[in-house]
């Protein structure tokens, strides 16, 4: 069976885009390629112990084991030498991928304190969008009981079109909440997400 996001793609929003901005073709249309979890601990205290606990609260939150990444060279001033472990990475793909986004957009955000939308402007003029999380107690899967440290991670939304604007009414359609643009006049930054 299809995750629902799957179906909700198919059904509703890629004729939606197909429609809206006159692709002839359906391999124009854009699609979401791969999402990227990106979690950097840095330097911590006892870094062992942080590179476990990360790589098993990211497994949890993903079902999926990631990979720790390493420092490329060393940094005196930060104690860091080269090959050290300092964060960890997941790469989401096929039903994982829509799964994950899915149990984010529907689960998971509305669950952060004071939200007020996610930032509409976070695209990388390729179509590509990150959004950062400071805690990952936001998603269901992590027991508040058993937290031992504090995670932050970047996750990135990898799309098929090199078009910000077609990216964002994609991720819109999908449910994406996002802050309202500010009308021309006012401060961009007014109603900011937690």
């Amino acid at each position: 069976m299809e995750p629902t996001m799957v179906t909700k793609y198919k059904e509703t929003v890629a004729p939606a885009l197909k429609e809206k901005f006159q692709h002839q073709n359906v391999h124009q249309i854009p699609r979401i390629l791969k999402v990227v979890l990106n979690s950097s601990f840095g330097k911590a205290d006892d870094r062992k112990s942080a590179t476990e606990i990360t790589m098993e609260d990211m497994a949890i939150i993903t079902g999926q084991r990631p990979v720790p990444t390493v420092a490329k060279k060393a940094i005196s001033n930060f104690k860091l030498r080269e090959g050290d472990t300092i964060g960890a990475r997941v790469t989401l793909r096929n039903r994982t991928m829509w799964e994950f986004l899915d149990r984010f957009i529907n689960v998971a955000i509305p669950t952060i304190r004071d939200f007020r939308g996610v930032s509409y402007k976070s695209f990388d003029g390729s179509g590509n969008y990150t959004i950062g999380i400071s805690d990952h107690s936001i998603f269901p899967e992590i027991e508040l009981d058993k937290v031992r440290r504090t995670i932050g991670f970047d996750i990135t939304i990898v799309t098929s079109t090199s078009s910000d604007e077609e990216a964002r009414e994609m991720l819109s359609l999908l449910g994406m909440p996002f802050r309202k643009a500010p009308k021309k006049g006012e401060d961009s930054e007014v109603g900011a997400a937690a």
